[in-house]
């Protein structure tokens, strides 16, 4: 494992980390634990996202990804399927027991567990072992990523937010156990999500395990998901939605987390911190890419297809890369956007473990829902 020092200053807790510094605590471990976190804002990620794109003069992808041996079908039903046993263990019945049930039905609920395995194949990348990533008889990181994911999820289609009656087939956590109970198992899978990634993580520093905690929270808050969706929910119907408020919804609402477990992945794996920021790159092409990409299924598919409420955006009036740019150039942005999420993973080309990354990026693009 790379050492790295922890405490630069209380403003600079984050360029590898993305948060918001403590003095008092942060810096009372870290200088302990000789780890060092820095701050990158998302609010600037269309320097990197769309400059990069069409500012910037691409270089030819001359790696080989490992395409013909890699058996992508394969590993994700293995990955899912570990995340799932371990999900599964990690939140039994017990009293109160309405609220336990409420929290499992949503978080078993299925879904593609592109967030775990994505933090899985990160630690893998630079050097870890799925044990650290997640361990089987706990719930560390790729399972709180999970937890969180699915948090924001019941909340999302809350009456309040977004309104919707199914997700992943089923119906929505408010509709089977009113919106009350709802609201406090999505509150309930975020502070578990927390817990477990502290005390369970095994396999990495306290300092980086630290990092990742850090990272995690600031995916969550004013600098991550919740900005995303308090401008989203602001403006809905407006009409003066350009590219850049649109992207910053997105980098925010849907790319932070995904974001989040990749670096995540990459920090309790033992990542530099050049090893760290390439894959942060990475994640956050990917990040918009899947917002890009749902934006075009849900008016290319139908809610059979997609497991939820299929044209919801257009009826609500809600700015979408389609609504702004066309289907055609929305599609032609995702495919840009994989041109240069893989452009960051150049360098790991003679890494073994960069397979599943390049794939994930593939699947994300090309899914169908």
């Amino acid at each position: 494992m790379i050492s790295m020092s922890l405490v630069d200053s209380c403003v600079q807790t984050c360029s590898m980390f993305n948060v918001s510094s403590s003095p008092t605590f942060i810096g009372l471990i870290c200088s302990k634990h000789n780890f060092k976190i820095h701050q990158t804002s998302r609010t600037s990620s269309r320097l990197f996202v769309t400059a990069s794109l069409f500012n910037q003069k691409q270089q030819t992808l001359s790696v080989n990804y490992e395409k013909t041996s890699f058996d992508f079908q394969t590993y994700m039903v293995e990955k899912a399927d570990s995340v799932n046993k371990a999900l599964d263990e990690s939140i039994p019945i017990k009293n109160p027991t309405i609220i336990h049930e409420a929290m499992r039905y949503s978080l078993l609920a299925g879904g593609k567990r592109v967030r775990p395995i994505l933090c899985i194949a990160a630690c893998e990348l630079v050097g870890g072992n799925e044990s650290t990533a997640m361990p089987a008889a706990s719930m560390p990181a790729a399972c709180a990523l999970e937890m969180i994911h699915t948090m924001s999820l019941i909340h999302d289609d809350l009456p309040c937010m977004d309104n919707d009656d199914f997700r992943r087939g089923k119906y929505t956590n408010h509709k089977e156990y009113g919106e009350d109970v709802a609201i406090l198992a999505g509150d309930s899978l975020l502070a578990f999500a927390f817990e477990h990634v502290s005390s369970s993580t095994v396999g990495a520093s306290p300092a980086r395990v630290l990092a990742a905690i850090v990272e995690l929270a600031n995916s969550m808050g004013t600098e991550g998901l919740v900005a995303g969706q308090v401008v989203d929910i602001t403006s809905t119907g407006g009409d003066d939605i350009g590219p850049d408020l649109l992207e910053f919804i997105h980098v925010h609402k849907t790319a932070s987390l995904l974001e989040a477990a990749v670096v995540i992945g990459a920090i309790l794996g033992g990542g530099s911190e050049p090893q760290v920021e390439k894959l942060r790159k990475f994640a956050r092409c990917i990040g918009l890419l899947f917002q890009v990409v749902d934006d075009i299924l849900d008016v290319t598919k139908s809610s059979e297809e997609l497991g939820k409420t299929a044209g919801k955006d257009l009826v609500t009036n809600k700015m979408t890369y389609p609504k702004l740019m066309g289907l055609e150039k929305s599609k032609k942005f995702a495919e840009d956007l994989l041109v240069e999420a893989k452009q960051q993973l150049v360098e790991f080309e003679s890494h073994r473990g960069v397979a599943p990354l390049v794939a994930l990026a593939d699947y994300i693009v090309y899914r169908q829902n």
